[in-house]
């Protein structure tokens, strides 16, 4: 699996702007950040849907029953290609390519995913997501 190395995604988001938030704003996403690829790629849906922001948690657990991604999905490898943070610091849009399939299909299909956090009540969650497994869920 590839991973963004620790420095590379400290380059990423840290930027030279002189509107760069507090580094422990920047601190606080990178684990989320990785926390959720690394969630996405080995099944663990539950822990993932705890990424979300709340209004979008229940829904999401639902489509995961309803389309069997425990048995289905399959994420064969993910990379964080691409990092940006809001000026105001409370927004993040990260830039991934992950390779995936979904059973019945057995063609592996690669996409950009572009997910979007917000920074609240003290923690980053995911708030949206375009392409991927699980596109035109979380818009």
């Amino acid at each position: 699996m590839n991973r963004l190395p620790a420095l590379m995604f400290a380059l990423l988001l840290g930027g030279a702007c002189a509107h760069t938030p507090p580094t422990s704003d920047l601190e606080a996403l990178r684990p989320v950040v990785e926390g959720f690829h690394k969630n996405l790629r080995w099944r663990n849906y539950r822990a993932l849907s705890s990424f979300l922001v709340p209004e979008e948690r229940q829904d999401f657990e639902r489509q995961r029953r309803e389309l069997h991604d425990e048995r289905d999905l399959t994420v064969t490898d993910y990379e964080i290609e691409d990092v940006k943070l809001a000026e105001d610091g409370k927004h993040a849009t990260v830039h991934s390519r992950v390779q995936w399939m979904r059973l019945p299909s057995a063609s592996e299909q690669t996409d950009t995913v572009t997910s979007e956090f917000v920074f609240r009540d003290g923690v980053w969650l995911l708030e949206k997501q375009q392409s991927g497994p699980f596109a035109g869920e979380l818009e």
